[in-house]
């Protein structure tokens, strides 16, 4: 699973681009200032970076500068700096794209796909206990065998897996797979999701074992 680093001092954008790659199954990290975005690259390992030039302390310039002393990690500039002294600058000193606001999130969702692609960082295939999801297919095996699910079964997977080892609450399920679900979809139906998906993808769904309920608090996948 592609861990993305997300560098802006926007929240509106950081809460709905962190929610959107996240559904897509990314693990996202978001800083809104050059401090501790280069603090935090110096403790996590990142596949790729999305970075603003104009950030809440220095700019975005300097952090991609750093980034590429460090090594090859990829650079997405997402900006609303559009202007060509921009693009050339950020380019020049390595970025791997550039895309300026606003912008659709599928678009940018292809831009990072492409970019990981280049770079050989892609890492499509997600694996828990025997079960296999491949992001780039949207397909999930279980020991080798294709397990058809709903589009909010798979969205609902998918949120599990990008917070995996941490419990998500009830409430952020509910606000993850929202936009998806052609129902209202309620803290009743939500129970009635999570038994489906535990009946697929669990070799036992009365004891499971990949999504474990954590009482009085929501669920937790992984350790």
């Amino acid at each position: 699973m592609n861990r993305i680093l997300l560098v802006e001092d926007d929240p509106f954008i950081v809460n709905n681009l962190t929610e959107f790659l996240q559904s897509e199954g990314y693990i996202v990290s978001a800083v809104n200032g050059q401090k501790d975005a280069l603090m935090l690259l110096k403790q996590e390992v990142y596949d790729i970076i999305l970075l603003d030039i104009s950030l809440k302390d220095g700019n975005g310039f300097a952090v991609c500068k750093a980034i590429k002393s460090m090594g090859d990690t990829p650079v997405i500039f997402v900006t609303a700096s559009g202007d060509e002294f921009s693009v050339v600058a950020g380019l020049d000193m390595g970025a791997d794209d550039y895309i300026s606001k606003p912008f659709r999130p599928r678009e940018l969702l292809s831009r990072i796909k492409s970019v990981l692609r280049r770079c050989g960082k892609v890492q499509s295939v997600i694996e828990i206990e025997g079960i296999q999801v491949d992001t780039e297919k949207g397909l999930v095996l279980k020991q080798g065998n294709e397990i058809f699910l709903s589009a909010l079964e798979y969205r609902l997977l998918l949120v599990f897996l990008s917070n995996r080892g941490t419990v998500i609450s009830r409430n952020k399920l509910l606000e993850e797979i929202w936009d998806i679900a052609g129902d209202f979809v309620n803290d009743n139906t939500l129970t009635v999701y999570v038994k489906r998906l535990r009946e697929k993808i669990e070799d036992n769904p009365q004891e499971p074992t990949i999504i474990k309920t954590v009482r009085g608090l929501g669920y937790k996948v992984g350790n």
